[in-house]
């Protein structure tokens, strides 16, 4: 029976046809599987929506009784201890002081699931920002391998494990800690682990007592989170771009927009107003309008026709014509209905904590008086269950659509993944990521196909002998994805954000913003990458001092015909790739490395969707559905190798 039992979670995660044998109570223990990897991120995202509001008493009951914390050199157990060393750490800069501000980030999880589904194990990039209101500031920088146990409160954090790697203030910007090189954190997860975050179970389920369709509802709820969480990322991306045409079409005829105490606007042309605020229709050149989203949690009701969704988004916005740029912390708190089939946002409101000039920073609280008035949280471990709906669903058919939102996790993890090993140029490392056919975007160089030839390709340009500690590292973050996700749920699309910090010994770090456009495939079993592209750079920092907005135009010409716009990396001559940049055409042209006339910062560099509006189906401007260079290469595409290509939108 235990043989029989590993057989059937192992059809279940490799999507076999042969679900015959599969039972009840299997799929019972399978959809418990994938709830609970989204509670463990949920349960991590909460701490850092309280910490906003200086609220440690509640965060600490998110950990377990006998919780550890080690935070840098400091080691603290137990509730209590780890409430009172989290609100003295915080001191003034805690949210709740007039002017104060408290932004802790924890963005990219890798999750992965023990056996017997009753711990876990979670990697996360770390960034947090603090002011007192008075002029202090702090910034800190790092990553968290966390450690997660289900209790009878439902999923804690029972080691939280800071590791410090940078640090600084707003007025000098941030360096290494201790101005030191800095060494590899251990991860918990391998290569060939990563793509497996639910992994095959030992032994028989237990029985379950409900009903076909309390599953079915349960499932729903999992496909139903993941579609309003791809609709509120593109809702982001499409604000990002000044796309306001397509932000007025996520949202339904009776809408309602809330920006602080500006009041509230109604309907359609309500969202166009508060929009219009920011500037009009299209990014001109020099605008930076980047208004990321970190730590969201979605929370499906129980009637499965409404959801909430409450996050953190921080403004990058500027314009170098001007010389002028903000920073905006802001809490967002969003309602959405299922009209007909289909998610759209039905209230937006948004809390500003801080808004403060760039040059001038967060310290003294920005530049006006702001609601510090906590919105009020979500669900994690929700005690109500979805209400089942009459649908008459095969046992496949559940399973299939099972395996959707089970993608969706495998996806994320493998992107951030490859962000984890690229930043530590873990080259062996990150080529083992891909598949057996994968294809890899080597910046401003070409693509290379195949984990060995990306291996050698990253070998080729960074070197092979890597000192233990490095002087510098830029980071990989991919937050925010929209995935997409093929109707057999054996892959996927997923565009991501690239938000780049740096940080050095000797130099203050910055920010770069790009844009990932991949796609995954399940194989052997496994989560792996099929397609890798990054489309950089939509903006940059010349240093921490000038910032986004003192970049001056660049005096770009054409190239001559059939040569790239700028020489490739010398690395290539040695490696060539498959397909340079210039290769690919015109949808790579104005691109570094491309055919046609770069465009660079502070130009508006066109930005390409692989999907349409998921709600009205308009097509955007610059549609690129499919991998990147699969319309040069057809051979390379999904479905030339046996996988669905995922729907592009309605």
């Amino acid at each position: 029976m235990h043989f029989l039992a590993l057989i059937c979670s192992l059809l279940f995660i490799a999507a076999s046809d042969a679900v015959d044998v599969f039972g009840i109570d299997d799929l019972a223990r399978d959809v418990t599987r994938v709830e609970s990897i989204r509670q463990i991120k949920n349960t991590q995202r909460q701490v850092s929506q309280l910490a906003q509001f200086g609220q440690w008493g509640q965060a600490s009951q998110l950990f377990s009784s006998d919780a550890k914390l080690i935070w840098g050199d400091t080691t603290i157990q137990g509730r209590a201890s780890i409430e009172s060393w989290l609100r003295n750490d915080a001191g003034d800069m805690n949210g709740i002081q007039p002017g104060s501000l408290d932004t802790l980030i924890a963005e990219n999880p890798v999750i992965t699931l023990s056996i017997n589904g009753l711990s876990a194990k979670g990697r996360w990039n770390g960034i947090r920002f603090q002011g007192d209101g008075k002029g202090r500031t702090r910034v800190q920088g790092g990553i968290y391998e966390n450690e997660y146990a289900m209790t009878d409160r439902g999923w804690q954090i029972s080691l939280l494990h800071y590791y410090a790697m940078y640090e600084g203030t707003h007025k000098e910007g941030w360096r290494n800690v201790g101005g030191k090189g800095i060494p590899i954190i251990p991860y918990h997860f391998t290569a060939e682990g990563s793509g497996v975050p639910i992994p095959p179970t030992e032994g028989p389920p237990r029985k379950y007592n409900g009903t076909m369709e309390q599953l079915s509802a349960r499932i729903q709820r999992l496909n139903d989170e993941d579609a309003v969480r791809n609709l509120m990322h593109a809702h982001g991306y499409y604000v990002d771009r000044r796309m306001w045409t397509d932000v007025t079409d996520l949202h339904t005829d009776n809408t309602t927009v809330q920006v602080g105490d500006s009041g509230k606007c109604f309907g359609k042309d309500g969202v166009r107003t508060v929009l219009e605020r920011m500037g009009p229709e299209e990014l001109s050149q020099g605008v930076n309008n980047d208004h990321p989203i970190f730590d969201m949690i979605v929370e499906v009701l129980p009637d499965g026709e409404g959801a909430l969704t409450r996050g953190i988004e921080i403004g990058m916005v500027g314009d170098a014509n001007t010389r002028a740029a903000q920073w905006r912390f802001n809490v967002f708190r969003n309602r959405f209905v299922k009209e007909e089939g289909t998610w759209k946002i039905q209230d937006v409101v948004i809390t500003p904590l801080v808004i403060s000039d760039y040059y001038d920073g967060w310290g003294h609280g920005g530049v006006k008086s702001l609601n510090i008035t906590m919105p009020p949280l979500l669900e994690l471990n929700s005690p109500v269950e979805p209400t089942p709906i009459a649908r008459n669903s095969s046992m496949s058919d559940l399973q299939r659509r099972l395996r959707r939102s089970a993608a969706y996790d495998g996806t994320e993890n493998q992107s951030h993944a490859y962000g984890y090993f690229l930043d530590d140029l873990l080259a062996d490392k990150m080529g083992a990521l891909f598949a057996k056919k994968g294809h890899k975007a080597s910046p401003f160089a070409g693509f290379f196909q195949t984990p060995e030839r990306i291996t050698q390709a990253n070998y080729a340009a960074y070197g092979s002998n890597r000192s233990a500690l490095r002087s510098s590292i830029s980071f990989h973050w991919r937050p925010q994805p929209v995935i997409l996700v093929s109707e057999d749920g054996r892959s996927a699309t997923i565009r991501a954000r690239l938000l780049q910090p740096s940080t050095s010994i000797s130099r203050a770090g910055s920010f770069n913003s790009a844009i990932y456009h991949d796609q995954v495939v399940l194989e052997d079993g496994k989560w792996r990458l099929w397609s890798i592209t990054i489309d950089e750079f939509y903006w940059q920092s010349a240093s921490w001092e000038e910032g986004w907005s003192m970049a001056d135009p660049k005096n770009a010409t054409r190239p001559q015909p059939g040569r790239p716009n700028t020489e490739a990396p010398a690395w290539t001559k040695k490696f060539p790739p498959d397909i340079t940049i210039a290769d690919v055409g015109e949808r790579e042209s104005t691109f570094r490395g491309g055919s046609g006339q770069v465009i660079q910062w502070p130009d508006i560099q066109r930005m390409y969707f692989q999907y349409r509006n998921p709600v009205s189906g308009r097509r955007p401007q610059w549609y690129w559905p499919g991998c990147v260079p699969c319309q040069v290469r057809q051979d390379w595409s999904l479905e030339a190798n046996g996988w669905q290509e995922p729907a592009t939108g309605p």
